[in-house]
């Protein structure tokens, strides 16, 4: 597996949370504090996660595929953009467990000179 599949999933998983965040935010502006025009935020962020969100489900799905995840963390791993917050710590963890399959590679020059 790349590195760049979990990269991509990282800056889904960001924009996705941050945004979920927002838009929790904004909703409890518009339906608990029923402060004027919240609904100008409300749908424009409504809109905005939705469809990253969607983003975030394809990378999330192949990052899982690749690295042969059970079915059971996949779902984790794909329901996180839904809970505010879960996909920061989601992230952080599917991550530090991904990182030994991302050995450094030794440079060319190195192996050429026989070290």
């Amino acid at each position: 597996m790349k590195q760049s599949v979990v990269t991509r999933y990282r800056v889904m998983a960001y924009l996705t949370g941050v945004l979920l965040i927002l838009l929790t935010i904004a909703c409890i502006a518009k339906y608990v504090l029923n402060v004027a025009n919240a609904d100008d935020f409300v749908v424009p962020i409504g809109m905005a996660h939705g469809w990253l969100y969607v983003v975030y489900l394809v990378f999330a799905f192949d990052m899982a595929s690749k690295a042969k995840m059970p079915l059971g963390r996949m779902a984790w791993i794909l329901l996180a953009g839904t809970v505010p917050t879960a996909v920061f710590f989601v992230e952080r963890r599917v991550t530090r467990e991904l990182a030994p399959l991302f050995a450094p590679a030794e440079p060319k020059a190195e192996q050429a000179a026989g070290v």
